[in-house]
């Protein structure tokens, strides 16, 4: 019988990434890596090794690791994740770190595009005192944000289906955020890699990438309270664009933001109090 060394060896040859090979064979397995350390030598059980080698194959095909195992880490919390969300980023807490550094205490946000809840629950998690409202379109998303948020016990969180603000009514935040697709519609990374898996909805947004970010910020006035904050995740060349969009629709002290790769990432803007 094969020992864990071996597979975990052909693996990596086959993935060209230790890893990778690592992690998809602490899933199949059930244990964490740190396990291979004390039991590289053990034999690997044939039902197993079987289940590995199809991850594997499903890997070398090029489907993300997130929906191969069905979980991504963001911010704190461990999340599900299927095709029917974007896998979350880690560029992405830099949206959550700027929301709660302005959200008020028994504040009221909205996470507009929620997909698996991956912003909404992290703020949910850091601010229990808040009033969470978590939007998507998706109804399979809705219900992947929702399976999350009840296993990891977060409960003042509200979902709502529908299009970006539509069905929120006439509720007003003190702020709201989003991570909107921004992708211009022609871009041939589309065709490439993980985003080849990941549902097109929430990728490409028109010819420039910023429709659905046009619709959010023409929208948002309306259901801010004064003072109050929207926040927008985008492409790396586009916070001159973004800032210019939210200015337009009437926003002050507009802002972007750079993640750890000094890349624009965030910008944001405040309605007049």
């Amino acid at each position: 019988m094969t020992d864990i060394r071996t597979i975990l060896r052909q693996a990596t040859d086959a993935l060209g990434d230790r890893l990778e090979a690592e992690f998809l064979l602490a899933h199949a397995l059930g244990v964490s890596r740190a396990w291979f350390f004390a039991h590289a030598d053990d034999p690997a059980e044939a039902a197993a090794t079987e289940r590995f080698e199809s991850l594997v194959r499903r890997r070398v095909a090029g489907e993300p690791i997130a929906y191969i195992t069905g979980t991504r880490d963001f911010w704190s919390l461990t999340l599900e994740v299927t095709p029917a969300t974007l896998i979350p980023r880690a560029e992405t807490e830099l949206l959550v770190e700027l929301a709660l550094e302005r959200l008020p205490e028994g504040g009221r946000v909205a996470d507009l595009g929620t997909g698996s809840g991956a912003i909404a629950l992290a703020m949910a998690k850091e601010r229990p005192d808040a009033l969470v409202f978590a939007v998507d379109a998706s109804a399979d998303a809705l219900a992947v944000a929702r399976r999350n948020a009840r296993r990891l016990g977060l409960e003042r969180v509200v979902f709502a289906h529908g299009d970006w603000l539509v069905p929120l009514g006439g509720e007003a935040f003190d702020l709201i955020v989003g991570n909107p697709p921004y992708i211009e519609s022609a871009d041939h990374h589309l065709r490439e890699g993980d985003l080849r898996f990941e549902p097109l909805t929430a990728l490409a947004s028109g010819t420039d990438g910023l429709d659905d970010i046009r619709r959010i910020a023409t929208a948002s006035p309306a259901r801010l309270a004064p003072g109050g904050w929207l926040l927008l995740e985008h492409g790396w060349n586009q916070g001159a664009a973004v800032r210019e969009v939210l200015e337009r629709a009437g926003f002050l002290n507009t802002f972007t933001a750079q993640d750890l790769e000094r890349r624009d990432r965030v910008s944001g803007g405040c309605k007049p109090a």
